[in-house]
């Protein structure tokens, strides 16, 4: 589905199945019409996706025409419903795996644990014991923890790209001809020793502005860039930072018996997974203090 989708489409492959797809539909169609039936605004992703529906139907009512595959004519409620689905999906699965990647992470690096629990308690301390969007941008090192995490666990191993002209790698014969589907592979640029030395090695210091202004702009890709980047980005990281802020402030993460050393990967999932998930060790800070 992946490299071949005219083919896939061909041989009615589907990525959902039918229940699940008839789930999303039927509620967006039931929020949509809700919202323009009672005029409802939240200011939301969904009042974005409703006012480009509402373009397309007022160009449709005055006799333009526009094209179905053309989204900068606005939305179809399929189109809608698509993009709201990717949302969900993007900021929901990906961030409880980088969260239990982290958590992971931290229970084998106990010093990285203890500094990025101080910096939660101490932010939180200055802003009386209340989370903000405003005290999550002060957590600096927990940023860089994610974003070490996600360096070394590419929840999403590769990136689907189309070429839009004829490109000619640099300093080789080979052209990338138009309209050629290109398969970037993340893993191994976060992987590669160029740019992140000792790259097994879990380092947040990596991501210290001034290390980042060192390296390739695109030798971190978490979450792709340009036009086509991640839609549920900033939704997804924040809510991981927010799950680790909750689970550390409380609790102090350590391996057990049953934790895997290495990390093995699940053969099975699209995304970047663990074989038979992850176990840790997990003791209430209050009880360890008495």
């Amino acid at each position: 589905m992946f490299t071949q989708p005219k083919l896939a489409q061909k041989l009615r492959m589907k990525t959902f199945s039918d229940d699940v797809a008839e789930f999303f539909m039927t509620a967006v169609k039931e929020t949509v019409e809700y919202r323009q039936k009672n005029k409802i605004r939240r200011n939301d992703f969904m009042d974005m996706l409703i006012e480009m529906k509402e373009e397309r139907d007022r160009l449709l009512s005055e006799g333009q025409s526009v094209d179905e595959g053309d989204v900068s004519g606005g939305l179809t409620l399929e189109q809608l419903a698509a993009q709201a689905m990717v949302f969900f999906l993007a900021g929901f699965d990906t961030s409880s795996t980088t969260i239990s990647f982290c958590l992971y992470e931290l229970a084998l690096n106990q010093e990285v644990q203890d500094k990025v629990r101080q910096e939660i308690l101490e932010v939180l301390g200055n802003n009386n014991n209340q989370l903000t969007y405003e005290s999550l941008k002060d957590m600096k090192y927990l940023d860089m923890v994610i974003s070490e995490t996600l360096r070394k666990y590419s929840v999403t191993p590769h990136l689907v790209r189309m070429c839009v002209k004829d490109y000619q790698v640099p300093n080789t014969d080979i052209v990338l001809e138009k309209g050629l589907r290109v398969i970037i592979p993340l893993d191994s640029i976060h992987r590669d020793g160029d740019y992140f030395p000792e790259p097994e090695k879990f380092n947040p210091d990596r991501f210290r502005p001034e290390e980042v202004a060192k390296r390739h702009p695109f030798s971190f890709l978490p979450f792709g860039d340009g036009p086509r980047n991640c839609i549920g980005m900033r939704f997804g990281k924040m809510q991981a930072q927010i799950g680790l802020i909750c689970l550390l402030q409380k609790f102090r993460f350590d391996r057990c018996p049953q934790t895997q050393i290495p990390m093995r990967y699940s053969k099975l999932s699209f995304l970047l997974g663990s074989e038979g998930g992850v176990y840790l060790k997990v003791e209430k800070l209050e009880e360890k203090n008495k």
